[in-house]
This record gives structure tokens, sequence and C-alpha cells, in this order.
């Protein structure tokens, strides 16, 4: 089966402290109810990844890309709801302009300090990489967290 293509975006705050969170309160029926997360979702066909992560943050946060990086990517086996596999592209955007709303159709967008997140509620399996993406020690990751019934059951990667 071929894995669902997805971009996560963590958008920084200029005083590089923060990144840009949506708390997915505002639709009952989504499977990250209650959770915080980066922005991002599905690649449309015919779209390249990094066209993919400018054309969510502009439509989840009213934002257009001046710089960002690839930090690394996760493959998350066995994580969709139908068992479905998932496969996606990590993002650090270093610059940005544009006027971000309160809010969007997922929920309330906060700045959240990055020393902090583990705090906040989240995909259990986000919690392995998140460390990666902010390490300035780390140049690039590449993971794998394999899921059964919605929880992870491990953790692999390589750092390049």
């Amino acid at each position: 089966m071929t894995p669902v293509l997805t971009t996560l975006g963590f958008v920084f705050h200029p005083d590089g402290q923060r990144v840009l969170m949506v708390h997915r309160v505002a639709r009952s029926y989504d499977d990250q109810l209650g959770k915080y997360n980066g922005l991002g979702g599905k690649v449309e066909p015919g779209e390249d990844v990094a066209a993919g992560m400018r054309r969510e943050l502009r439509e989840e946060a009213s934002i257009e890309v001046d710089a960002m990086r690839l930090r690394g990517t996760v493959s998350w086996p066995g994580f969709g709801k139908d068992g479905s596999d998932h496969f996606g592209l990590v993002f650090v955007i270093d610059s940005w302009h544009g006027q971000i709303p309160d809010a969007n159709a997922e929920g309330p967008l906060s700045w959240q300090r990055i020393d902090q997140l583990s705090e906040l509620p989240m995909w259990e399996g986000d919690r392995y990489f998140l460390p990666l993406v902010f390490d300035p020690q780390v140049n690039q990751f590449h993971g794998c967290i394999p899921y059964h019934d919605g929880r992870p059951t491990g953790w692999s990667y390589s750092l390049l």
C-alpha cells in the first residue's frame, strides 16, 4: 500500500524561542481532537513537498514562507485509523511574512515555547522526534514510528 504523503511544519517566532502550534479542538470528528500539532497536511497530486508545505501554511496560518529547511522525515507504518501508512516530511520555517489569525478551521493558533512542547497534549509518537527537529547539532534525521491500534510500538532513526 502506498503511504499517505504529508508535511509537518514548525514556524519559528521571530524570538527563536517559540513555534506556532494549532490546538485541534474545533471539530468533534477530528482524529487529532485535543492535541497540539505543527501545521501541515497531505501533499496534493502534482505538487512537490515544498510547495505542499507552503500551501498548507498559506491555508492554515495565512502566511507566506520566505525561508524553510527540511529537518527530516518520519515514516508512520500503521498510523491511519484504517491501518494505512503515513510518511511525513518535517520542516522548520525560519522566515515568513503575513498576519497569523487567532484560529483556523482546526482550532486556535498559538506560539508555544520550544522547551515546553513536551508538556502539551500531542501524539505520543511526536515526543520521539520533536527533540531532533530543534536540536542544532542534528543536521537531518530520518525516523520510523510503527503504530498499532493508535499507539506507537517503537522508534528508530538515522542521523545525517
